[in-house]
């Protein structure tokens, strides 16, 4: 019977057409006319310019290594706003002083967000690392704890263990000046440390301490890098059991380390506290505050350890960078030590009393964050409504990257010799510091990021990189390195190391020296009056 039934559907369905052919006409034709009329007015027509890609995969290939130049060179072809998808997912790249403002500064209430990342934030960090956070409750208490536990005169309680580290830092250039990159990274592990948990200078950048930190930042910015993980493009995969996935049980292993670790860093500053010993520390802030920002100890014990992460390995990148400027360009460093010279002289060592009469070194700090941005690409930031932009649209959860690379070398906005570093940029006729870029209010670059996510520590960063280059410019010469013949060694001044998430000059020989006789003995008095 059912085999006679399937027999005779065909001719059913034939003879009901033919009956009623006016109705299957009218239905067809309607849901034609109604999906071209979808088609020409859905907003996904009108995207932002970009460069085509592939089937299913889009621009991914296309993204790979060095991705700020790629940007750039598009620029060109596609404008200031493009459009990139990587397997679907929606990249919007700024690339645009204006643009760049507009979006991720004046419309921060719908720009603040962060792209999901699996493994670095939601497993390795456990969703506690306010730098990966999206924008929510706890990212709003843990940015009120970091923004109030470093408020003006916070900040000014930290100048003096900043002092310290400068003159421990040119004292370690000279005495060892080969090593000058270990310096830097010792010294910016040590002042962050400080500031976060006081704890005392930090002789050796192996200190058991800095090194496990260090050890954990390393491995959450090579987890955080675009296609480190493919669960990160294809999120099913976070299902699958940790026996199976080793990527997983890793992470896992690591947040459990990790948090103890942390929690006995935050423990020691209570431990002090609770002997009477009461220096300024962010910690200690949150510590006596126990109550303000409803947060646990754990939280505050990760955002103590965010703080770390985002100050130590990007200040060392900085320094690195001046380092190479250094070298390469003798008359910026001339014009400095004229300004220390005139200033402070050669019987003292600079300090944060000389800050206002330095303007030159002041112009030194934002050239060196200007430069070389040491993230050239910055944190991603994600949209969270459907949003349209000089008639383009941007469609929510898009994945919006300022290409600061760009942006801080743009030579409409910096003139002609923007690749070159020249700190006078900053000065005006009267020789005052100014920013030069309205966008960036009075940062002058777009190295601290936008908007709500602007880097909350950016006031101590600027500190620090102020004292140690005019300690280590008023006490130091600095030359490229030479070759047993003689001749200078080259150095590629263009190119540059992928570290994680900060990028970093190719390692470089550097001639370290004392600028004059007195400049050893004057900075091991230093040492010696301050108990160093």
């Amino acid at each position: 019977m059912a085999i006679k039934l399937a027999a005779l559907l065909p001719s059913v369905i034939i003879a009901v057409t033919q009956r009623h052919s006016i109705l299957v006409f009218g239905v067809v034709t309607g849901f034609v006319i109604f999906s071209i009329i979808r088609y020409f007015q859905s907003p996904w027509r009108k995207l932002p310019p970009g460069p085509k890609g592939l089937p299913l995969i889009g621009n991914v290939l296309q993204m790979r290594s060095k991705q700020w130049l790629n940007f750039t060179k598009w620029r060109q072809e596609f404008g200031d706003v493009i459009y990139l998808s990587a397997a679907g997912q929606p990249i919007i790249v700024l690339n645009s002083h204006k643009a760049a403002a507009d979006l991720l500064d004046r419309r921060a209430g719908i720009y603040s967000g962060r792209p999901r990342n699996i493994v670095a934030a939601q497993i390795h960090c456990g969703g506690l690392a306010m730098v990966f956070q999206d924008y929510g409750t706890l990212w709003r208490k843990m940015r009120k704890a970091a923004h109030e536990g470093l408020n003006k005169s916070i900040v000014e309680s930290f100048k003096t263990p900043q002092l310290n580290e400068a003159i421990l830092l040119t004292s370690g250039l000279l005495a060892q000046p080969s090593t000058w990159d270990k310096h830097f990274r010792r010294t910016a592990a040590s002042m962050v440390m400080s500031v976060t948990y006081d704890t005392p200078p930090i002789v050796s950048e192996l200190d058991s301490s800095v090194k496990a930190v260090n050890d954990f930042v390393a491995r959450i910015t090579r987890a955080a890098l675009p296609g480190a993980h493919l669960v990160e493009f294809f999120p099913w995969m976070m299902y699958i059991p940790s026996r199976f996935a080793k990527w997983k049980r890793d992470a896992e292993y690591w947040y459990e380390r990790d948090s103890a670790m942390f929690m006995n860093l935050f423990n020691s500053v209570n431990e002090k506290l609770l002997k009477g010993i009461d220096r300024p520390s962010l910690v200690g802030t949150w510590i006596k505050d126990a109550d303000k920002y409803g947060l646990s100890p754990s939280e505050k014990s990760w955002l103590a350890a965010t703080m770390y992460a985002a100050g130590a390995e990007t200040t060392s990148g900085v320094m690195a960078w001046w380092m190479l400027a250094m070298v390469t360009y003798p008359d910026v460093q001339k014009r400095a030590q004229e300004e220390l010279d005139a200033v402070v002289g050669r019987t003292r060592i600079p300090s944060f009393s000389d800050l206002p009469h330095l303007p030159y070194i002041r112009a030194m700090v934002k050239e060196a964050l200007r430069w070389r941005p040491v993230d050239p690409l910055g944190l991603p930031h994600c949209s969270s409504e459907d949003d349209w932009y000089n008639g383009m649209f941007i469609p929510k959860g898009s994945i919006m990257m300022a290409n600061v690379w760009h942006l801080n070398r743009d030579p409409e906005i910096y003139g002609a010799d923007a690749a070159h570093f020249n700190p006078a940029r900053f000065l005006d006729a009267n020789g005052e510091v100014i920013s030069c870029a309205t966008e960036t209010k009075d940062d002058g670059h777009f190295t601290y990021g936008f908007g709500r996510r602007i880097c909350v520590g950016k006031h101590v960063a600027n500190n620090s990189l102020f004292i140690d280059f005019a300690v280590m410019l008023w006490a130091c010469t600095f030359k490229p390195g030479k070759a047993e013949s003689g001749k200078e060694i080259p150095i590629d001044v263009d190119g540059c190391i992928e570290d994680g998430l900060v990028v970093r000059p190719i390692p470089f020989e550097a001639n370290i020296s004392p600028r004059f006789a007195e400049a050893v003995t004057l900075l091991a008095g230093e040492r010696e009056f301050r108990g160093h």
